[in-house]
């Protein structure tokens, strides 16, 4: 059985990365979650890049606890905007986690932008690295629209504004079983399950 650290305390993303290990029939990994290990002081995120950001979390988790690491930085991308907030979604608005004050300035600054210039994606990029050294990055793309107004209780962050591409729904008024099927993350993790297999099967 080999250990594999998800450098993060939200169950969603441990039970996401759990269903699509089941669904590629990889067996002999026991997935942690932060809670689960030792504390340690979490590192800043300072980097330019989603790609920056994972790889900061994922070495952080390897260095203090010599599990192999598993991290992803995700956000919000606005072609208007070029690409922003990007990886500072979670801050745009200047308050951390401020999922109101992020949307509402968002939508403010989109208000005058006609519907056919309102592309925008979800992006999440995830990072493995291996006690070893060994790095592995994988980016996953949600394509879809900003809309002019929240819709929907379900989902975090930009959820609401958000119109997956080929949806009548914001991803906030999709199950957590629909947006997980077909959402950026669990595009990006798809990617590297052959990597984790070979960790599963080396032990």
């Amino acid at each position: 059985m080999v250990k594999l650290l998800v450098a993060s305390n939200n169950k969603k993303k441990l039970g996401e990365l759990e269903r699509i290990l089941a669904d590629a029939g990889i067996e002999g990994v026991e997935l942690l979650s932060l809670s689960a290990v030792p504390a340690y002081d979490e590192p800043v995120e300072d980097g330019r890049t989603f790609a920056d950001n994972a790889l900061i979390k994922a070495r952080a988790g390897v260095a203090n606890t010599g599990i192999a690491t598993i991290a992803d930085d995700s956000g919000i991308a606005v072609e208007e905007l070029n690409g922003m907030p990007g990886v500072l979604s979670a801050r745009w608005s200047g308050q951390h986690g401020n999922d109101q004050a992020n949307n509402d300035l968002l939508l403010a600054q989109m208000s005058d932008v006609p519907d056919e210039r309102r592309a925008a994606a979800f992006v999440s990029v995830c990072a493995l690295v291996t006690p070893a050294g060994k790095e592995y990055v994988a980016e996953g793309r949600w394509p879809g629209t900003l809309l002019r107004a929240p819709q929907g209780e379900n989902g975090f962050g930009y959820d609401p504004l958000f119109q997956p591409e080929g949806e009548q729904r914001s991803s906030a008024e999709m199950s957590p079983e629909e947006k997980n099927a077909v959402s950026h993350r669990g595009r990006a993790l798809a990617q590297l399950t052959d990597i984790i297999a070979q960790l599963a099967a080396i032990n």
